[in-house]
């Protein structure tokens, strides 16, 4: 346990930042799994709308740091979307 009030305060906000972190990772989680259930499903129009909504998540998540930027470019790109056709 922190014994100093310096790693006290430490311990208080690596607590802090680990439940704001939690809540952003879920939130990029859940909008990728409304992208690929609309894939899976052969929905265009749906997984069009869904990566609409998913990609500014995937973009603040990767501002903020909760993942890394290259893996929510990776995640950005339609490909799934692409082969579903027009």
């Amino acid at each position: 346990m922190a014994n100093t009030k310096s790693a006290k305060k430490a311990a208080r906000q690596i607590a802090r930042r680990t439940a704001i972190n939690k809540s952003r990772r879920s939130r990029v989680r859940t909008a990728l799994r409304k992208v690929e259930e609309a894939v899976a499903a052969g929905d265009r129009a749906g997984a069009l709308a869904a990566m609409a909504a998913a990609e500014p998540a995937l973009v603040r998540g990767a501002r903020k740091g909760v993942l890394h930027r290259n893996a929510a470019q990776r995640k950005v790109l339609t490909r799934g979307i692409a082969k579903l056709g027009k």
